[in-house]
């Protein structure tokens, strides 16, 4: 019988999406309907659970799951002993105390004898320890901004990607704790045979994340400002550079971050650059 890795991903969600995408780029795809809890692939040894985000850290700890995607906030909250074998770059987000906008905060200190309440206890007593804070933890599984307007709670500490939740709850940031992002996690006691499966989805993996907001860009340039346009570029390896038929020119090939591109466009091109052609990659093996 064929071994398949077992992938574990959150069963709904932004989280979910972002995932199926990252497999989708790495020609890995599903076949599932949005009842179906498990699904296989026709293309890759690979079977796909879907659960709540909560349950993959233990189910990959336990060897149910080979491999999880999840929030690094999810890992560290479970204390779970697994690997973290890639951060892959989305669902990024940060870990802050929030607390009543009309309130004159100056400092974590203040934070002493009030009562915080979160869906993440364990990062929070970890802070308030290292903090020497002392404050009491009040555990909700759910809309934890609301606990300042109830007076359940004088601050809180939760997830904030834009603050717009915190804004329309008359809340605001006031102490950043921690950052998260999506990140890929193993078992410690892999088969060998999985780890074989694994090997070759990670070389698809980092083929991808190495060609995220990179560019491949190809321009014409005077042969004696050949020099003069390669200390412009970012990076730290040299483009290609072949002659070009009319004399005195070079075609330049080289792959840069597409924002830094644009902070040099007008520097490459007082420089004689021409014809700069810029295509997207799908993907760098390295």
């Amino acid at each position: 019988m064929e071994q398949k890795l077992r992938i574990a991903i959150q069963k709904s969600g932004r989280l979910s999406e972002k995932s199926l995408e990252l497999l989708k780029e790495c020609a890995i795809g599903f076949n599932s309907s949005y009842l179906q809890l498990k699904a296989q692939s026709s293309e890759f040894p690979a079977e796909l659970l879907y659960l709540r985000d909560d349950d993959i850290p233990g189910y990959v700890e336990k060897g149910i799951a080979d491999i999880g995607i999840v929030g690094l906030n999810v890992v560290e909250e479970h204390e779970v002993d697994i690997e973290i074998i890639e951060r892959l770059g989305f669902a990024k987000c940060k870990l802050c105390i929030a607390v009543p906008k009309e309130v004159d905060f100056k400092g974590p200190q203040d934070l002493n004898g009030q009562t915080i309440a979160t869906s993440y206890p364990v990062i929070l007593g970890k802070y308030l320890k290292e903090q020497n804070i002392s404050a009491d933890i009040h555990l909700i599984n759910g809309s934890v901004e609301i606990a300042p307007a109830i007076n359940l709670a004088q601050a809180i500490f939760d997830i904030v990607s834009t603050g717009s939740t915190l804004m329309s709850n008359g809340l605001k940031k006031v102490e950043d704790v921690t950052s998260s992002e999506a990140v890929l996690i193993g078992g410690k006691n892999m088969p060998a045979d999985k780890k074989a499966i694994l090997n070759q989805l990670m070389i698809r993996i980092r083929a991808v994340l190495a060609a995220k907001g990179k560019k491949y860009v190809l321009m014409n340039v005077p042969t004696d400002k050949i020099e003069e346009i390669k200390q412009l570029l970012p990076g730290e390896k040299s483009p290609t550079i072949m002659n070009l038929a009319q004399e005195g020119w070079s075609s330049l090939h080289t792959v840069v971050e597409e924002t830094k591109f644009w902070d040099i466009l007008e520097q490459l091109k007082g420089a004689g650059a021409e014809n700069i052609l810029v295509s997207p990659i799908e993907k760098i093996i390295l």
